[in-house]
C-alpha cells in the first residue's frame, strides 16, 4: 500500500519510512510537472545538493527545461530535459511539486513503467488514487522547497549555497515574493536562514522579475485592450487574440496588474501558444477555488492559482472558459446568479 505522510500540526515532519528510502537509494531521479516553475526547479536544485552530500548519484529530468530567468541554478544544477529513450538507471524516483503523474507530460510513462520506488515530494491538493510508494505531502506549506529543507534537517545534512538559493527560490516564487496569503512565520523563518547561507535577495530578485524584454510594456497594452470584466466587475478574463502572436512571457505580471483592481476576485487569462495549445491561467485573490475551475478542463494546481490546457479555438475556448467560471462563482461567493 502506498504510505503518505502527511503533514498536520502534529505530524509536519516526514516519515521514518520516507527518510529511509533516501537513505538506502543509490542512484535517485528528480522529476517534476510540465514547464516547471521555480517551485519544481527550485525545489529540485535543493534536494539535489542533500543528496548528492549524502553520496548519492542524482539526475534531474523533466519534460521542459527550466525558465532563463533561473539560470543561477542552472549554471550550477544539470536540468536534464526528457527527449524519449530509456530512463537513466535509478532505483528511487521523486517527483517535485506534483503528484499528478499524467502532469509529467512524455515522462509520464516510462516513469510509470520504471520498476524504481516512487516518492511524492509536494505541497498540492491529490485527486484520485494513490498511485505512489511513500510520499512527503503537506498541503499546508507555502512550497515544496520548504518540504526539501525538512527532509534536510531530518536527514541531518547541512543545506549549502545553492541549495539555499534552491529554497529561497521555491519560497519567493510560490509565496509572490511573501505577499500570498500562504506566507506563513516558518516561510519567512527560512527565508531568513537562506539569506545567512549566502543568499543574496536582490540578486534573485532582479534575475527572476527584472529580466523582461523591452517590447513588453508594449505587448502589455496591446493584450490589455481585449480585457473585459463579468460577475458585476469581479471576474476579469483576458482572451489573447492568436493573431497578436504567442504570449511567451511571464503571466504573474498580467495576473499582478488585474489583481490591483480592486473589485476584482478571479484572473483569467488565455493564450494560443506556439503549438497552437490554448493556455489557461487563473488566479484569485481570495476565497475563490480556482483549482476547481482548471479541475474542469484536465488541469489543477493551488487553490489560488491554477492552470490548464483548453481545446481551441480560441472562441470555443473562452465560451466554455466563461461559462464554467459563472456558473462556480454563482455557487462560491454569490450563491445565486451572477450577472453577465
Amino acid at each position: 500500500m502506498p504510505q503518505t505522510s502527511q503533514s498536520s500540526a502534529e505530524t509536519s515532519l516526514p516519515s521514518a519510512a520516507v527518510l529511509k528510502a533516501f537513505q538506502n537509494a543509490k542512484t535517485v531521479l528528480l522529476s517534476g510537472h510540465e514547464n516547471p516553475d521555480g517551485d519544481c526547479i527550485g525545489a529540485q536544485a535543493a534536494l539535489a545538493r542533500v543528496l548528492e552530500a549524502m553520496g548519492k548519484t542524482v539526475h534531474i529530468l523533466n519534460p521542459d527545461p527550466p525558465e532563463a530567468v533561473f539560470d543561477y541554478l542552472s549554471c550550477e544544477v544539470a536540468y536534464g530535459t526528457f527527449q524519449g529513450g530509456d530512463l537513466p538507471d535509478h532505483d528511487l524516483c521523486v517527483l517535485t511539486d506534483i503528484s499528478e503523474l499524467g502532469r509529467c507530460g512524455a515522462l509520464s510513462g516510462p516513469l510509470g513503467a520504471h520498476p524504481s520506488t516512487k516518492l511524492v515530494v509536494d505541497h498540492h491538493v491529490h485527486h484520485g488514487e494513490e498511485w505512489w510508494d511513500l510520499a512527503y505531502v503537506d498541503r499546508t506549506a507555502s512550497a515544496t522547497g520548504l518540504l526539501v529543507y525538512r527532509l534536510a534537517k531530518a536527514l541531518g545534512v547541512e543545506l549549502d549555497t545553492v541549495a539555499a538559493n534552491g529554497v529561497f527560490t521555491s519560497l519567493v516564487t510560490d509565496t509572490g515574493w511573501f505577499k500570498y496569503s500562504n506566507t506563513d512565520a516558518e516561510t519567512l523563518r527560512i527565508a531568513g536562514e537562506m539569506i545567512g547561507l549566502g543568499v543574496k535577495s536582490d540578486r534573485l530578485y532582479a534575475s527572476i522579475f527584472q529580466r523582461n524584454l523591452s517590447a513588453l510594456p508594449v505587448e502589455l497594452g496591446e493584450l490589455l485592450r481585449g480585457l473585459e470584466y463579468f460577475g458585476g466587475g469581479k471576474i476579469a478574463l483576458l482572451a489573447a487574440d492568436p493573431d497578436h502572436g504567442p504570449f511567451e512571457s511571464n503571466t504573474d505580471v498580467l495576473h499582478d496588474i488585474l489583481r490591483s483592481v480592486e473589485v476584482v476576485e478571479v484572473v483569467l487569462f488565455l493564450r494560443q501558444t506556439s503549438d497552437g495549445r490554448i493556455k489557461l491561467s487563473a488566479r484569485s485573490k481570495n476565497d475563490w477555488n480556482v483549482n476547481a475551475l482548471a479541475r474542469r478542463f484536465g488541469g489543477g494546481g493551488h487553490v489560488k492559482a491554477s492552470g490548464a490546457t483548453l481545446q481551441g479555438p480560441m472562441d470555443r475556448a473562452r465560451s466554455e472558459l466563461l461559462e464554467a467560471a459563472l456558473e462556480q462563482y454563482a455557487s462560491e461567493l454569490s450563491g445565486g446568479a451572477v450577472a453577465r
